[in-house]
């Protein structure tokens, strides 16, 4: 780049005719006085020149000719670059990351010390906060006091470290997002489980170095007794890399500290038997597994965390989702405008109130639900759109040996207990040489007594203490801090009482020094200390778990924020689609006038009319023989007098293409089959499987001949009959097995004959114990039992089912009923009747049937649906209206 930047300066002194000056008087190759005459232009000139390019450094000398300033140049892309490295290691190893060994950043380290220097230890009272924030910045940590204020608060939140590690006293904050009183109100001072962090710090258990000015020196690491990496988990943004270690409990964390002491290559599998998951301080629930495995295999993985609740009943019967717990960080009074916003812009209906029932009990928020809300869909809606669940990103990185590295459960467990076992090394050094050192005074105090006569009279001949130091070195063979300390014991210590106390703490000293040696030749030993010292913290700090582990949370679809509940579904001869409840229809007797059903234009009128599952599958089978799929929940629901939606707005149906039948599925069975019905009477027989798929202009259900129309299909299972009816008034039941499974793109074969002037009015699967129902335009009908009907082979024009009059008119509909099914019945303007099929006489086949319902004189019956309840028939396949739906109570019955 400098050779790039010379290039172009001089192209730009050729164009401006000036030529090279080696002799340059800065060295650089430029010619300083070449650029303009006056000063102005010199001095410019030269910054220029300067900023370019000047590798050694010169002087240069100012207008009189005096000596100037030392200019030293750089190339600035690697300045920067420099600069920049040595700020974003400054932030990854002295500001962001935690150390793998202790579990704490620069900053917690040195409060923790520094309050433990100045005494604000448990024994000891509360201290000013602000005293503490003096102290550390003073000594140790040159930044700013809020800062460190804020560092120490969150260290005394119990709502955000699992084990705290300062006893606040004041207002230290809340989980509602409240920031703590200021420093000057506040006090603090050290919690217990802190001491195990700093415990042995006085033995020479760890490295110290020297502060910011040198004037003190703080330690690199502190002891660390318990892994608080994991029991308090650590975040931050460093400089290309951040940390997100969730915390864990305390005494599964020894634990598994200690699977790890007594097998060193124990698996991630059985230290999760000891640590399953992370332990929140906020409780909640973590959903899954996978997401642990994850992070405790490779250092990174995603946790999906919900809060806990529970569904109660208010005094007046209605439903409330009390939350009890919340997911860690969760801001609670954020979660609560959240909510309340949600229910102001109305996407959460369901709810009609919120309550706050925080206390000092617990920080429940109550949540009121309306009468036919249901409490689990609720649920999945919040956990949905509000942070009552959220994601966790674990990613384990901390510093190791100053190198920030990205851990496993197993990595960091392993460089804990190998800090543990350089401090119990360390400190048994210390302890060692200082039992040594005591041991070497008693023996000179044994001597000594041994020989007091001579002792005291050595010391009373002397002139000086040093003469009586010679002597008894001389004399007794004593070393100089033996002879001193000779010298300085007191007479009390002649007595036969204290020679026996001397001689008890020499034999103890003399064991623990054995005990000392044995400790640093077997590693072995040194782990069993390690363990014995972490249960024995285990004992008195560990508590319960807070955060349940529940199943694999799966997606939430939007299925699961829709009630399961049966659905009336119309769709009108104009093509109009709408779906409301079973119950807003009430139940009749026979013969009833019915009740407005659904407001209809001029020569419009119900032409399908069926009962299904919001979470069913709709297969709307089209005139032309298409197949299309919709859920119901995706249709749209309108009032009990709206004509509903255009179907042509959520199907992609084609000029003069109309839905003839609906199936309703949950599956798609590969043994089920389907059954096609046209008008002209031809059949044919489809496996499930394959319609379990979807094409947004549809799919191939059955090929048409031309003038032919798809009217019927049914679910068929192996070894039941079919019936179908033609408006002449005649029947045929045929076995299923008469039509062999064909492809989707068939024709199919010939079901039921039928004269040039009839068609088929419909196709039903005959089960056992149950009556065809049929009725004419006017609304006659009757009930007639199967099994009158003889079983034949396809393709004929069957018996008379009905005997027809002009008075009752030309069969309308029919379907296959059971004692137990009630039926609605619709006429062309809308009006519906719901009855049950007991209240309709049963008649043989040749009979004209009684009134059903009272049609008026330009009306006529254009739908009959079935609607089961009670006790639901036992068969594999129900009819296209009540596949797969639920069993409808009396109470769902709406009595209008």
């Amino acid at each position: 780049m400098l050779e790039r930047a010379e290039d172009d300066h001089q192209r730009d002194l050729e164009a401006e005719g000036g030529e090279k000056d080696d002799d340059a008087a800065d060295g650089s190759g430029f010619p300083v006085h070449g650029i303009g005459s006056s000063e102005e232009d010199k001095a410019r000139a030269l910054i220029d020149t300067s900023l370019i390019a000047n590798p050694h450094g010169s002087v240069i000398e100012d207008a009189n000719g005096g000596e100037g300033t030392t200019v030293i140049s750089a190339y600035l892309g690697k300045e920067m670059q420099a600069s920049f490295l040595e700020y974003s290691m400054s932030v990854i190893v002295a500001r962001a990351l935690p150390d793998v060994r202790d579990g704490l950043k620069p900053v917690h380290r040195r409060i923790l010390y520094a309050m433990n220097e100045s005494g604000y230890t448990p024994s000891r009272p509360h201290m000013k906060s602000a005293r503490t924030v003096g102290d550390v910045i003073g000594k140790y940590h040159p930044h700013g006091d809020s800062a460190v204020y804020d560092t120490m608060v969150r260290l005394a939140q119990p709502f955000s470290m699992r084990v705290p590690l300062i006893d606040g006293h004041g207002n230290f904050g809340s989980i509602d997002g409240d920031s703590a009183a200021a420093m000057r109100y506040t006090e603090a001072r050290l919690d217990k489980p802190a001491m195990e962090l700093l415990r042995d710090l006085d033995k020479e258990t760890v490295d110290f170095q020297p502060n910011y000015d040198e004037s003190l020196e703080e330690p690199t690491v502190l002891p660390a007794r318990f892994p608080n990496l994991l029991v308090n988990g650590s975040n931050g943004i460093a400089v290309g890399m951040a940390t997100n270690i969730p915390p864990h409990n305390l005494g599964e964390t020894i634990d598994a500290t200690c699977l790890m002491l007594d097998d060193p290559e124990v698996s991630t599998e059985e230290l999760m038997k000891a640590l399953p998951g992370p332990d929140f301080p906020t409780g909640g629930i973590i959903m899954g597994k996978k997401g642990i495995v994850d992070a405790y295999e490779t250092g990174r993985g995603s946790l999906k965390i919900r809060a806990r609740s529970k569904i109660v009943e208010d005094k007046k019967g209605r439903s409330q989702i009390v939350i009890t717990e919340i997911p860690y960080q969760v801001n609670r009074q954020r979660l609560l405008e959240k909510l309340g916003e949600l229910v102001r812009d109305k996407k959460l209906p369901e709810i009609s109130n919120i309550h706050d029932g925080a206390d000092r009990h617990g920080i429940d928020i109550i949540i009121d639900l309306k009468k036919d809300a249901i409490p689990q869909v609720v649920l999945n809606k919040l956990f949905k759109h509000t942070q009552l669940e959220v994601g966790f990103g674990v990613i384990m990185l901390a510093l190791v040996d100053g190198v920030p590295r990205v851990l496993s459960l197993k990595e960091a467990l392993h460089h804990y207990v190998e800090h543990q076992k350089d401090v119990i090394v360390r400190r048994t050094r210390y302890e060692l040489a200082k039992a040594e050192e005591r041991a070497h005074i008693l023996d000179g105090y044994i001597v000594a007594l041994d020989n007091i006569d001579e002792v005291i009279s050595i010391i009373r001949s002397s002139q000086t203490d040093k003469e009586a130091g010679q002597r008894l070195r001389e004399r007794f063979g004593l070393t100089e801090k033996q002879t001193t300390a000779i010298l300085e014991m007191r007479l009390r210590r002649l007595t036969g009482l204290e020679r026996e106390k001397i001689e008890a703490e020499l034999a103890e000293l003399r064991e623990r020094i054995e005990y000392y040696h044995r400790v640093l030749s077997d590693e072995a030993l040194v782990r069993q200390v390690i363990k014995e010292e972490l249960l024995e913290i285990k004992k008195k700090y560990a508590t319960p778990r807070k955060t349940l582990l529940s199943g694999e949370a799966k997606d939430i679809e939007v299925e699961d924020l829709i009630a399961d509940e049966q659905m009336v579904v119309t769709v009108t001869r104009a093509g109009y689609v709408k779906r409301l409840p079973v119950a807003t229809y009430r139940q009749q007797k026979r013969g009833g006038k019915g009740m407005q059903g659904v407001n209809l234009k001029d020569n419009d009128y119900v032409e399908h009319l069926f009962i299904a599952s919001t979470h069913s599958y709709m297969l709307f089978f089209s005139t032309k023989g298409k197949v299309y799929r919709l859920k119901v929940y995706e249709l749209p629901e309108a009032s009990r007098h709206a004509r509903g939606s255009a179907i042509v707005n959520l199907l992609p149906l084609e000029k003069g293409e109309q839905i003839s039948a609906v199936i309703a599925t949950k599956d798609f069975p590969a043994d089920e089959y389907l059954m096609f019905a046209t008008s002209h009477g031809n059949v044919k027989k489809t496996s499930m499987e394959l319609y379990d798929r979807t094409r947004r202009d549809g799919l191939i259900a059955i090929n048409l001949k031309d003038g032919d129309e798809l009217i019927s299909v049914r679910r068929v299972a192996k070894g039941e009959n079919v019936v179908m009816v033609s408006s002449a008034g005649k029947a045929i039941v045929w076995d299923e097995d008469e039509v062999r499974a064909m492809g989707r793109d068939t024709q199919g074969v010939r079901g039921m004959k039928v004269p040039p002037i009839a068609k088929v009015l419909g196709m039903e699967i005959a089960h056992p114990d149950t009556d065809l129902f049929v009725i004419t335009e006017k609304g006659y009908g009757k009930r007639t039992p199967i099994n009158e009907y003889p079983v034949q082979h396809r393709g004929g024009q069957g018996v008379f089912t009905i005997t027809m009059t002009d008075k009752k008119g030309l069969l309308a509909a029919m379907k296959v009923v059971g004692a137990d099914d009630e039926i609605m019945i619709m006429s062309e303007e809308g009006v519906v009747v719901r009855t049950p099929v007991s209240g309709i006489s049963e008649l043989g086949r040749s009979t004209q049937g009684v009134s059903v319902m009272k049609v008026k004189d330009k009306d006529r019956i254009t739908a009959v649906a079935i609607s089961t309840y009670g006790k639901k028939r036992a068969t594999k396949t129900d009819t296209a209206q009540t596949v797969e739906t639920q069993n409808l109570n009396e109470s769902d019955i709406d009595e209008m």
